[in-house]
């Protein structure tokens, strides 16, 4: 037998189950994880929620429901981790886990931090916590040319933009999400309406009002901070078993980490300060140097953001799109268990 991989796994977050994944619960996993989907679905149940199973099984996707925050986190949550349950451990050595933003509450349970079945706990609250925040949204705006290189420039022109727009009486506007190729931007009404009027010319699309979603990861969301920390216990939480790389680039290792202090960032700093996607993959992959990294289910939409990231360090000589694409073909450093033909790879 061929000696293991080593792997890290980067769990998604918002805005992957799409009209592609519906069903994708009970296609991929309902006879190996029956058990898991039901404790799952009992908790949705005792809370007066719709299951899993009902949203997953739904004759059609419809973006007024499925895209709500307490109806995707737990869906995603439940995704990736049965898809992290799935990964063939005889192949692969998971030696660090990371999540971008609600995926962070994936992490933990993948890192073994909180339990599968606390982690969907924590997602399915953290979902409908997630919709208790000031007015306001997010922007995504794309900051790299067509072959994934950095605009000269664009970046701290936005930034500098940003910095001046918050210092206006009534406008409130912040970086909420760094994905090294693009950039979330969260504010109040005022200020995502100023950003829209005034940001300078992005490569590729334009800028984009994330439907749903709230100024995540900005002091708007104190009110979801606030319900968090009353809900979800610090006995939740444990030491992780795996080391849990986090939004700003600090790794939670396995004896040295405190859960208190743990379960403090992730309902303090992680919901009300910037979340560096971008520099958790790169520590990650400097960290522990990986073979591969996995990104589990749903969908494969978080697979730019992590090339990019590695584009950004020329992690192994990769210095631009055509040279990702082309050590895909070769010899793939990024395993998405949301193409078929890539999950074939990871899963046992």
């Amino acid at each position: 037998m061929s000696a293991k991989k080593t792997a890290l796994v980067v769990a998604p977050g918002r805005g992957t189950y799409g009209k592609g994944e519906l069903g994708s619960i009970a296609r991929l996993h309902r006879a190996r994880f029956a058990d898991l989907i039901a404790n799952f679905d009992a908790q949705r149940a005792e809370r007066g929620q719709p299951t899993v199973t009902e949203l997953d099984g739904a004759e059609r996707f419809s973006v007024a429901t499925h895209m709500r925050g307490d109806v995707a986190a737990p869906l995603i949550y439940a995704a990736t981790a049965l898809d992290y349950q799935s990964i063939d451990r005889d192949k692969f050595d998971i030696v660090a886990v990371a999540g971008n933003s609600m995926g962070w509450y994936s992490a933990l349970a993948l890192g073994g931090a909180v339990s599968i079945e606390d982690g969907f706990r924590i997602s399915n609250a953290m979902g409908l916590n997630s919709q208790t925040h000031g007015p306001g949204g997010q922007i995504l705006l794309q900051v790299v040319d067509e072959d994934w290189r950095p605009v000269p420039g664009l970046r701290d022109q936005l930034l500098d933009l940003v910095a001046n727009i918050a210092a206006r009486p009534g406008h409130d506007l912040a970086l909420s999400i760094d994905l090294a190729g693009m950039l979330v931007l969260a504010g109040n009404e005022e200020g995502l309406a100023a950003l829209l009027a005034e940001a300078p010319q992005t490569p590729g699309r334009e800028p984009l009002r994330l439907a749903g979603h709230g100024p995540f990861h900005t002091p708007l969301m104190f009110g979801s901070s606030d319900k968090a920390k009353a809900e979800l216990p610090p006995s939740l939480f444990g030491g992780p078993a795996i080391p849990m790389v986090d939004g700003r680039g600090h790794i939670w290792r396995r004896f040295s980490s405190e859960p208190g202090a743990i379960w403090d960032y992730t309902f303090g700093h992680q919901i009300l300060a910037p979340y560096d996607f971008a520099l958790s993959v790169q520590v990650a992959v400097k960290e522990f140097a990986p073979d591969v990294i996995i990104l589990p289910g749903p969908g494969d939409t978080l697979g730019g953001a992590i090339a990019q990231s590695l584009i950004g360090i020329e992690w192994q000589g990769m210095a631009g799109k055509a040279d990702f694409v082309a050590r895909q073909a070769s010899d793939p450093i990024l395993l998405s268990m949301g193409r078929p033909e890539q999950r074939t790879l990871v899963s046992r």
